[in-house]
């Protein structure tokens, strides 16, 4: 039974998860954490389980949701799994720190290029990757049939959509690939977002304002 644990992050209020399961092994999502107090309650929580961090995955390489990845990956030795479109967003995260008014070091990590159509697996729970572009060119969704849940980044979020006035933004680009790869998923798939709260595909489908 897989187990999912949010934290709140850095100065855009991001959402990082750690998805674990009763073996103890562990994926670490998009890793926001960007002060010294964030990353020890990370590190913290990741110690008190005693959890084995497999993988590095990130939704997209924005700012908020990789200002923590250097330390993770330095911390874990493990791979970063990211869709190659977004790794030019990747490469320009120097500039995005300029933009915000604070330094940040272009990371130097192992990466994964993953693709739609693909699969992971945590000990034999599968996870559907799905390229869902339109707020970054490569936002990436990862659904867990099974449980029922999905890790959607930037791309859905309670009664929201992702921003498209962004690098690369496409608005009809986004709202085509919510309807015809997350609408069409079962109604009780919760959706974990990158910002605010859970939410479900049916709810989202009933009453989100973007798809009046």
């Amino acid at each position: 039974m897989l187990q999912i644990q949010g934290f709140v992050f850095n100065f855009a209020s991001e959402n990082t998860y750690v998805l674990y399961n009763e073996n103890k092994n562990a994926w670490l999502i998009d890793p926001g954490n960007m002060s010294e107090q964030e990353t020890n309650a990370i590190d913290q929580f990741i110690k008190e389980k005693g959890l084995k961090i497999e993988k590095i995955l990130l939704t997209h390489a924005h700012i908020d949701h990789v200002l923590g990845l250097q330390w993770a990956f330095d911390t874990f030795k493990v791979p970063v799994y990211l869709h190659k479109e977004d790794q030019e967003v990747l490469d320009m995260l120097q500039a995005s720190g300029m933009r915000f008014g604070f330094p940040v070091e272009p990371v130097k990590v192992d990466t994964i290029y993953i693709n739609e159509g693909e699969e992971l697996a945590l000990d034999g729970e599968k996870f559907n990757i799905y390229h869902v572009p339109g707020h970054s060119p490569g936002s990436v969704v990862y659904h867990n049939e099974n449980q029922k849940f999905m890790i959607s980044g930037d791309v859905l979020f309670e009664g929201s959509i992702g921003r498209t006035d962004l690098y690369k933004g496409n608005y009809e680009q986004l709202i085509d690939g919510i309807k015809t790869k997350l609408f069409v998923l079962d109604p009780d798939t919760q959706v974990f977002s990158g910002h605010g709260n859970p939410t479900s595909i049916g709810f989202e489908k009933q009453y989100n304002p973007f798809f009046k």
